[in-house]
């Protein structure tokens, strides 16, 4: 394997062509392999003929957008991904993590904060297990009158088998709850293992993702009584978890 291929290989999507020529030419300069695609048609075209680590994609282009591709990225497992985007509002940021990216940059950006991230990124893909549902994975849990199977990510309400889809964000909620049933997890728990980042004190990331998931999993969402909020802690799961025969 030469030098070159030992770097970490960093795929621009972006419509704008200054951007992604500026953003291509400074990842290269400081010891990255860095391809661009002004589309996501052009982005799975270099996804299906070579090996990224990192995919920075852009929000707003024509086409398809890139909530649309991130969220297709991240139910097929692939690379992790840093979006970028004009819109800078906690809401537009809460969904692009909400449909799979791994984080969020609002334009316009100081491209060594973008470097520091990318990197943060990569440190993380490094250390974490090849399957999000940890020590949970290729099992069928049930809690509260649900069944999940891990593997094919399906939860399933047994009184009518009715199947709710989890977006990534949903499930990798769902299993920081199953994996510790009663405890009660910090939102600074709850960010770390869902995006892999730390929490800021106007961070509102984890509270709108665990409203989210409360409209799928509860009776009266407003009135939550499966996942429930500890004044000054966190949220717990208030429910037994058991492993089901297959």
């Amino acid at each position: 394997m030469t030098p070159s291929e030992t770097q970490p290989h960093i795929l621009v999507v972006d419509d704008h062509r200054e951007i992604r020529d500026a953003v291509t030419r400074y990842l290269q300069r400081n010891g990255m392999r860095a391809s661009a695609a002004a589309n996501t048609t052009e982005m799975d075209k270099h996804l299906n003929h070579g090996r990224f680590d990192l995919v920075v994609l852009d929000v707003m282009m024509p086409g398809e957008d890139g909530l649309s591709a991130a969220r297709r990225l991240s139910a097929a497992g692939g690379p992790p991904v840093l979006m970028l985007s004009a819109l800078s509002e906690d809401t537009d940021r809460i969904v692009g993590l909400e449909v799979g990216a791994d984080d969020y940059l609002a334009k316009p950006f100081n491209p060594r904060e973008l470097l520091a991230r990318i990197k943060a990124i990569l440190r993380r893909a490094r250390v974490q297990p090849p399957t999000v549902a940890g020590t949970l994975g290729g099992r069928n849990l049930g809690f509260a009158g649900w069944v999940l199977n891990t593997d094919t990510r399906v939860l399933i309400r047994e009184s009518d088998c009715t199947e709710m889809s989890l977006t990534s964000a949903d499930f990798k909620l769902l299993i920081a709850f199953l994996e510790r049933p009663r405890f009660v997890l910090s939102r600074e728990q709850l960010l770390e293992t869902v995006s892999g980042r730390t929490a800021d004190v106007y961070d509102r990331t984890i509270d709108n993702q665990v409203s989210r998931l409360r409209r799928k999993l509860e009776i009266d969402p407003k009135h939550p009584s499966l996942i429930t909020t500890i004044r000054s802690g966190g949220y717990s799961l208030v429910a037994d978890v058991t492993e089901l025969n297959t």
